[in-house]
């Protein structure tokens, strides 16, 4: 029997001796031996008052009930003149917790966590508390992966019927994966397995990555990882027969076992389809089908094809449409047919749009994004479409969508969209490092979502020893309710190559314009606007002599009207993270004939982001300029291309890249050519965590002119290095160092680049 039990007997065992005898009624009732606990709080657990008959049955509910409490850990009654004397011994109450031997945790931290298991300053002592609080901390070290870990607790009696808890711990080392062993394996090797998890034994980045530190979930996640491989390249038959895990003596080195059994590679037999053809015919569904009879067994490609199908379906309104993909195995041959059983059901259609979570941006903001109409048809596409349109906006963070049927109809639904505002005003800074101009800045205001409208307001300033900026910008996404945007420009342009890498002069241009963007489908748009550019060349000592021809044959000062248009075509998931899609840019810069200048640019740019996995992200970009004069003038020197540094070839100071003046400077050119192919991946240990990506990247570009007829002359610029890229709270933060490739004397390098900004 358990000893608190039956010392808890005790008490009731002497009540029914004393009441035995002869009940009584009770005139006063008298506590004694409390110290913290008010006479109050034991009244008000009694179950019996002055005026009541006191009996065997009373007196050993009275003592059950006071017990009960946690508060005391002895309680009697006696009577004196029918007087009821309950005397009671306190449980002593935590003076103190203190905890000993802990680095790897904010003490606080423990304390509050020890809290919730009832162990905390000025709460009763209680031994069972005591236990747990010990398994609490061993638990938060063991999820650590420190198994040797120890606690020793001891508890010091103080005045006043109090106690002081004290927790020793020795947390020991964190125990490492020293072998993973797959058994069983016999078409693919050990090594290619292991290569495929993401637990490992130590290596080079294991301080990083903690992939060398043993927990079930990430065992799990390997697991479902090899069972995807081995299900989606034939074997249909994979099983994991079990898992071991064990740990050394000493608790520091782990050791894993995975015995599978692979079985025999299945091909595809035949591909059949059944159900209805009200929607589709059987040989439309079937052109859905990504398998056909021979190929090698995928489940990954049967999924796929089942989500298109359903897709399709819901498409043209069937939401609830059911599609099973049911298998017909013949172990002998090691063949498998499926049978695509469909069923469409009821054709639904969108009551209401219910846009939740908008807490600054205007409903009318998101309905325009919005390509699924209340009472049209369901279709799946649409949806899609819609939540990749508010993404795009980086208006708000990840949306949601969620279908609910109307109660009461069976052919009804509502869309809830939940969306969660997120910070559209922006402060950045940005800067890097030179040998030959040291820290450049510069920094911008800007907000996207003014007042709630969608409308941006954006303001400039560029304070580096190349140019100096001062601008503001204002866009109106849908000046039309048919999409069309209008948008004013008005800066001040000062340029000093005085301290840069640029063939020497300066200028400052003064100009405004206003600009428009015509949608002609969900993803494209033409972009045309007009502008008026005043413009005040200067020359200095070191200005190369083509600088002074172009002075004395058009003047120091020139005014020029610029008429553009442009196209571009935007069909990437999300504008913030992209993951697949590609987006394209082409544009045309033109002088009218009344500017004082006659001249063009055209550039194209061309970005595609393709999915290697659920967690890589493959990018590559291509960008190309070209510009000249017509009317048998020449392009001013002014508007030439440059390349180098963020944006075009890391790894290079900015704007170094192409043909050079007698001075070792950059002219510039009328043609240039960039590419970039990155591969973007989650930073280790925040894999859920889309705003932080990291990046490895290899560049190249490079400027053409007069001197440069030839790709021989200067030739094509690379660079590789990494990046890393985070939407903090505080703005984004953008890193990287670029390595050049094949640098040649009279390169100017610029290898570590970052900005940095705050949203306000």
């Amino acid at each position: 029997m358990n000893f608190k039990r039956l010392a808890g007997l005790f008490p009731l065992l002497y009540v029914a001796s004393v009441w035995a005898v002869e009940p009584f009624v009770i005139k006063d009732i008298r506590v004694e031996g409390i110290q913290r606990t008010e006479a109050g709080t034991v009244f008000s657990y009694l179950p019996v008052k002055v005026g009541d008959t006191l009996n065997d049955d009373k007196a050993t509910t009275a003592i059950h009930a006071l017990f009960s409490t946690g508060f005391f850990k002895d309680v009697s009654l006696k009577a004196e003149q029918d007087v009821l004397i309950v005397s009671v011994r306190e449980r002593p109450s935590i003076a103190e917790v203190e905890i000993e031997g802990v680095t790897d945790f904010p003490k606080d931290q423990l304390r509050d966590n020890l809290k919730h298991v009832g162990l905390a300053e000025g709460r009763i002592f209680d031994k069972s508390a005591l236990e747990k609080s010990e398994q609490e901390l061993k638990r938060q070290y063991v999820a650590r992966g420190k198994y040797s870990v120890s606690v020793k607790t001891t508890i010091t009696e103080l005045e006043r019927n109090r106690v002081g808890v004290s927790f020793r711990v020795l947390e020991g080392e964190v125990a490492k994966i020293r072998q993973i062993n797959i058994v069983g394996n016999k078409v693919y090797s050990e090594e290619e397995l292991l290569d495929m998890i993401k637990l490992s034994t130590p290596t080079t980045f294991s301080w990083m990555t903690k992939n060398d530190q043993y927990s079930k979930p990430k065992l799990s996640a390997d697991l479902e990882t090899l069972r995807t491989f081995y299900l989606d390249s034939g074997y249909m038959e994979f099983s994991i027969d079990s898992t071991q895990v064990s740990i050394s003596p000493d608790k520091k080195d782990i050791f894993i076992t995975l015995n599978i059994t692979e079985g025999p590679k299945y091909t595809i037999s035949s591909v059949q389809v059944a159900g209805p053809q009200s929607v589709f015919s059987h040989e439309q569904i079937r052109k859905m089908v990504s398998l056909q009879p021979g190929d090698v067994f995928s489940r990954k490609a049967i999924t796929a094809s089942t989500q298109k199908i359903t897709e399709q379906f819901g498409d043209e309104g069937y939401a609830f449409a059911n599609v099973n993909a049911v298998p017909e195995i013949d172990k002998e041959k090691h063949q498998v047919g499926f049978t695509f059983m469909t069923d469409p059901f009821q054709r639904v259609y969108i009551r209401r749009v219910n846009i939740l979570g908008n807490t600054k941006t205007k409903d009318e903001v998101i309905r325009r994004e919005f390509r699924q109409m209340e009472s049209g048809w369901f279709a799946t596409e649409k949806i899609k479409k819609s939540k990749q349109r508010i993404d795009r906006l980086g208006f708000f963070g990840p949306t949601n969508i969620e279908t609910v049927p109307v109660p009461g109809t069976k052919d009804q639904m509502d869309l809830n969209v939940s969306v969660e505002e997120k910070s559209t005003g922006t402060l950045s800074v940005g800067a890097g490092i030179s040998s030959t101009e040291g820290l450049t800045f510069m920094g911008s205001v800007s907000q996207s979502n003014v007042f709630g409208t969608g409308n941006s307001l954006s303001t400039q300033i560029n304070t580096s020893e190349f140019n100096r900026i001062y601008s503001v910008s204002y866009t109106n996404p849908y000046y039309t309710d048919e999409g069309v945007s209008r948008g004013f420009d008005i800066y001040n342009r000062k340029t000093s190559s005085t301290q840069a890498s640029v063939s020497q002069y300066t200028s400052e241009s003064l100009g405004g314009g206003v600009r428009f963007a015509v949608p002609l489908s969900e993803d494209q748009m033409i972009h045309y606007g007009l502008a008026a550019e005043d413009t005040t060349i200067g020359l200095t000592s070191l200005s190369p002599q083509r600088y002074s021809d172009y002075i004395n044959l058009y003047g120091a000062r020139t005014i020029n009207y610029l008429g553009s248009i442009g196209w571009s075509r935007d069909n990437r998931d999300s504008a913030l993270y992209p993951t697949e899609g590609t987006m394209q840019r082409a544009s045309t810069e033109v002088s009218l004939p009344a500017s004082s200048q006659h001249y063009f640019k055209l550039t194209y740019q061309h970005q595609w982001f393709f999915p290697v996995n659920r967690d890589i992200t493959f990018m590559m970009n291509g960008e190309a300029g070209v510009a000249g004069g017509y009317d048998g003038q020449a392009l001013p020197f002014f508007k030439n291309f440059y390349a180098g540094g963020v944006g075009s070839v890391r790894g290079y100071d900015s704007y170094s890249l192409g043909p050079r003046d007698a001075n070792g400077y950059a002219l510039g050119g009328d043609r240039r050519v960039i590419g970039n192919a990155e591969l973007l991946f989650p930073m280790p240990g925040f894999e859920k965590e889309k705003s932080v990506r990291l990046s490895l990247f290899v560049d190249g570009g490079a400027v053409y002119g007069e001197e440069t007829q030839s790709l021989a002359s200067m030739g094509l610029r690379y660079s590789t290095g990494g990046a890393l890229t985070w939407f903090s709270p505080v703005g984004p933060i953008r890193l990287s160092y670029g390595i050049p490739i094949g640098v040649q004397e009279q390169d100017k390098l610029q290898r570590f680049q970052f900005t940095l900004g705050t949203l306000f």
